[in-house]
C-alpha cells in the first residue's frame, strides 16, 4: 500500500537507476515496485518506466520520469545524520564516486542533481554547545570544509 505523504523526485528517464543506487547505498533503503507507462506520454513511450516506488532511509519516495523540463535543486536535499567519521566518509564518497559533486559544509549532489547534506552528529552537537564560543569556533571550521571532519570540528570547538 502507498504511503499517504511520498516525496515525489523528477528524474530525465533515470529514475530506476537512482532508486537502485539510494538502495544500495543508505540503509533501510528499497526499491518497492517498479511502473511502466501504459501508454506513450510527452517524456516517453508506453512501456518505459514512468514510476519508481522506493525508500531512502524509511522515507518513501517515488522517482517520476517526466522528462527534461525540471531539475532538481538545492532547495531540497537529503539530510543524513552520521554517527563517525567511517559513515561520513562512506556516504560521501558513494554520492561523489558515483559522478555526484562536492559542495560545501557537508552538502553534495548525487550524479542526477539531488542535493544531501552528509552531517555528523558530532557537528550538530557542536552548534549547540552552551559555550557559544566553542560552537562558533566548530561553526567557522565547518564553513572550510566542503566534507566534514569530525576530528577537526572536535578540535576547533575544544579551541
Amino acid at each position: 500500500m502507498m504511503a499517504k505523504n511520498t516525496v515525489c523526485l523528477w528524474y530525465d528517464g533515470t529514475a530506476e537507476e537512482a532508486a537502485r543506487f539510494y538502495a544500495e547505498t543508505f540503509p533501510d533503503s528499497s526499491v518497492r515496485a517498479v511502473r511502466r507507462a501504459p501508454g506513450d506520454y510527452p517524456a516517453g513511450k508506453e512501456g518505459n518506466v514512468l514510476t519508481v516506488e522506493f525508500t531512502v532511509m524509511g522515507i518513501p519516495c517515488i522517482g517520476l520520469n517526466g522528462g527534461p523540463a525540471f531539475t532538481p535543486d538545492e532547495a531540497f536535499s537529503f539530510q543524513v545524520a552520521t554517527d563517525d567519521q567511517a559513515e561520513t566518509d562512506r556516504l560521501w564518497n558513494a554520492i561523489i564516486d558515483n559522478g555526484g559533486q562536492a559542495s560545501a559544509c557537508g552538502w553534495c549532489k548525487d550524479k542526477w542533481g539531488l542535493s544531501w547534506q552528509i552531517t555528523p552528529r558530532a557537528l550538530i552537537e557542536a552548534f549547540t554547545d552552551p559555550d557559544r564560543a566553542a560552537a562558533k569556533r566548530a561553526f567557522d571550521a565547518m564553513m572550510t570544509m566542503s566534507k566534514i571532519d569530525i576530528a577537526k570540528i572536535e578540535k576547533a570547538r575544544r579551541g
